[in-house]
């Protein structure tokens, strides 16, 4: 009879014994996983001032399994593990930045950007081919003139041809140097002075890609006052100019008859683009006129309305992602453009360092759009986009995990005192 009841206390030990050491190992799972949770919040807080940082959530999962401590067949819960859930599609505040190149989208996209993984000889940086995204718009030009955002990535877009004046194809580091060219603005009139002498008037005009070309106009006598002006390539695209014999001031074109002092002019048709050329005024001899004193003509010169000479003073940003070169005569001209990349699953991006993502089978393939079209959302100018951390909800969150980890040491602590009552059971 003893030893039956002998058996049957060390059957009990053993049962008990199993059963504690399975709290003690649920117990530190909790541990652990508030542990975890601890990490995400105090990331979370460290962060909550950070551009473009998108705050983290942590979610908790139970393991359960089947043992001789269970009874018809129902699972008991061993440990739980806590994992990260990224939110990437945060929104966040969009604030004002004294950043006068800053950026701040308002929608699903992200920054193509790149890092520098070196500098050549001329302290010029060696960019990656690493594709990364980014929300941290707080970009400002470095001494070589590439948009840089505050964690040290390279702003990537479609880059003008300086050459043809067309937008790239493909990616590149933005670059806007302060040795840049001033492209000579299209031409929109030709504006004629002098005294006929029958000599092919030429003027240098510039079409909308600032490209050079010659244009022409042809001079025939049709009577003592009476000139015809065409263009040389469509003998139709002329105009006729009638001027005044004792002043050489013209008296009309074309027939028309006109208020003095009114302008005098015709629309030239061609090539680089149309025109208006201006002749002067009626009755006024500062623009075309003839010479009626017997002295030698001067002849007609022609110059174009377009403005060729600037300095470069500085970048603009616009709200549909141009990157403008401003220059000190008041004009500024187009550099590149700026796109945005969506995700079908932004929150699986790899995170990386400094606000920044990689793409990965489960974020699905990069979508490039123009700013504002298929949900990449719209662009903010002087202006950044504040992290998502909510400060009150995680520092009310950091007490529930302080109070959770402080419950799972307590369950360590009694399932080490039950243990030893368990093993005095039956010394």
């Amino acid at each position: 009879m003893l030893g039956h009841t002998t058996r049957s206390l060390f059957h009990v030990r053993e049962y008990a014994m199993s059963s504690i050491i399975n709290a003690v190992h649920t117990a530190v799972s909790g541990l652990n996983s508030q542990s975890h949770a601890f990490s995400d919040l105090s990331n979370n807080i460290a962060n909550s001032q950070t551009t473009g940082y998108k705050a983290s959530t942590t979610s908790f999962e139970d393991y359960v399994t089947n043992n001789e401590l269970t009874n018809d067949g129902q699972a008991l819960s061993d440990s739980v593990v806590a994992t990260t859930r990224q939110h990437n599609d945060n929104q966040g505040m969009v604030t004002t930045s004294t950043n006068s190149t800053a950026l701040a989208i308002s929608g699903n996209g992200f920054f193509n950007v790149v890092q520098a993984t070196g500098q050549s000889n001329d302290s010029t940086p060696v960019l990656g081919t690493q594709q990364y995204y980014t929300r941290n718009g707080d970009f400002s030009q470095d001494k070589n003139g590439y948009l840089v955002n505050t964690s040290g990535y390279y702003l990537e877009g479609y880059n003008v041809n300086a050459s043809t004046g067309a937008l790239s194809t493909t990616l590149n580091p933005i670059q806007v140097p302060s040795t840049i060219k001033f492209q000579p603005t299209e031409s929109t009139k030709l504006t004629l002075t002098g005294q006929i002498d029958g000599k092919p008037t030429s003027a240098t005009a510039y079409d909308s890609k600032g490209n050079a070309q010659t244009v022409s106009l042809n001079w025939t006598q049709v009577d003592a006052t009476t000139w015809t002006v065409s263009n040389p390539n469509d003998a139709t695209n002329s105009a006729t100019v009638k001027f005044d014999s004792s002043t050489g001031a013209i008296a009309s074109v074309n027939g028309q008859s006109q208020a003095s002092g009114s302008t005098a002019s015709f629309e030239y048709d061609g090539s680089p683009q149309d025109m208006t050329v201006s002749l002067g005024t009626i009755g006024g001899t500062s623009g075309v006129s003839l010479a009626t004193d017997g002295s030698t003509p001067t002849g007609v010169t022609a110059v174009s309305d377009s403005v060729t000479t600037g300095t470069f003073s500085g970048i603009s940003m616009q709200t549909d992602g141009s990157v403008m070169a401003s220059f000190d005569n008041g004009y500024s001209q187009l550099v590149a453009k700026i796109p945005l990349t969506t995700f079908a699953s932004p929150n699986n991006l790899s995170p990386q360092n400094g606000q920044a993502y990689t793409a990965t089978s489960q974020s699905g393939t990069p979508q490039i759009n123009a700013v504002n079209t298929n949900g990449a959302g719209t662009l903010s100018t002087a202006s950044v986009e504040d992290s998502t951390t909510d400060l009150t909800g995680d520092l009310s969150k950091l007490i529930v995990a302080q109070q959770a980890y402080g419950a799972n040491t307590k369950v360590v602590s009694t399932a080490d005192q039950l243990l030893q009552t368990t093993l005095a059971m039956i010394q």
